[in-house]
């Protein structure tokens, strides 16, 4: 699925080029609004990557009306642009698509980035049709996502000038977390996190909503839900747990988390949350089952800092559905289990966190 389009401004976003017109730029391609709109009500944010000055991405924020998670201009390579918004909003290449008028431009990021899926203003007119661009769901949280992000862009630029530790930064931006018990009405955004996330997922696959609906309704499963908001903004549900409880060890069999709660202390309350929930549930442990991929490396750490250690052995490495990574292939990984003991002291729950006291 592609969760971002990086679009170029001059005869593109624009029905003509910016510095040739300095003294009434151009208007908005309507063809082109026209998608960009379409695909912001799939949940779809948009980016800038263009050869203009920065106010060229002012103004076309102000001419289109929308929201732009993330803008490179200058007269660097594209490519380069391209890899400074991907590695800005925690993205990889295969989740992007990048839209330009110019045929060498077109053909320079795709040399230098090959998993980047590159288009012509006239294939993305055909774009939102493909099924690269037609998530399955699209929740409320999909439709706020470009703001999201946007709000995101905000609070990096308060966390550079703010002197403190991150915990005090995170108390500084009033962090709300909120681990609850799932609802019926949860699943279709529990399913679209199954989905979507990679970096925390351990599954490494996603999981259907009748599933999902099932085990809510399950007396042998905890289904957890984790919501996210500051005084930025609300991010909404930003992850999730499925725990077995029909043995005396816990077991969660699918642990995910939207990459905009990484680093905002989100993972760190969820599992200190787990061993405690646990604890007072006579459990003697927590095991988390993961399927070690390239991409869950963040949450593998997240694991090891909150106390897990990989209980059996791994298996063969499991292929990445974007492309092999030749490290970890080497280090033949595979599924395995994460466990904690809940004996000794637990991790601490974060002040700004709130949950039920049990299961």
């Amino acid at each position: 699925m592609i969760k971002c389009v990086i679009w170029d401004i001059d005869n593109t976003l624009l029905a003509g080029v910016y510095l040739e017109s300095a003294d009434r730029p151009p208007p908005p391609d309507q063809a082109m609004l026209g998608v960009a709109r379409e695909l912001a009500g799939r949940g779809i944010i948009h980016a800038l990557a263009s050869r203009n000055p920065p106010e060229a991405a002012e103004y076309v924020a102000r001419a289109t009306g929308l929201t732009f998670a993330a803008a490179q201009c200058g007269w660097d390579p594209k490519s380069e642009a391209i890899g400074r918004v991907i590695g800005e909003l925690g993205l990889v290449p295969e989740a992007v698509a990048f839209v330009d008028d110019d045929l060498l431009e077109r053909a320079e990021v795709s040399f230098a980035l090959p998993g980047v899926l590159v288009l012509s203003p006239e294939d993305a007119r055909d774009a939102a049709g493909w099924p690269e661009f037609r998530p399955a769901v699209v929740t409320a949280e999909a439709r706020r996502r470009g703001q999201m992000y946007a709000e995101r862009r905000h609070r990096l630029a308060e966390a550079r000038a703010f002197g403190g530790s991150r915990e005090q930064f995170l108390r500084y931006c009033r962090t709300r977390v909120v681990i609850a018990a799932a609802a019926a009405g949860d699943v279709p955004r529990l399913h679209e996190l199954s989905v979507r996330t990679h970096q925390f997922n351990s599954a490494g696959a996603d999981i259907s909503q009748p599933e999902l609906a099932a085990l809510i309704g399950s007396a042998e499963h905890l289904v957890m839900t984790v919501t996210l908001a500051d005084r930025f903004g609300d991010d909404g549900m930003v992850g999730g747990c499925v725990i077995d409880i029909r043995t005396g060890t816990w077991t969660v069999t699918l642990l995910m988390m939207s990459c905009r709660a990484m680093g905002r202390g989100v993972i760190d309350a969820l599992l200190a949350w787990l061993c405690h929930a646990a604890a007072r549930a006579g459990a003697p442990a927590v095991q988390v089952s993961c399927l070690v991929t390239p991409r869950n490396v963040p949450l593998r750490i997240a694991l090891a800092g909150a106390g897990f250690r990989a209980a059996e052995p791994a298996a063969a490495a499991v292929p990445d559905p974007d492309g092999p990574d030749p490290g970890e292939a080497a280090a033949g990984r595979g599924p395995a289990v994460f466990a904690r003991p809940l004996t000794g002291p637990l991790p601490a729950m974060p002040g700004w966190a709130t949950a039920p006291e049990s299961p």
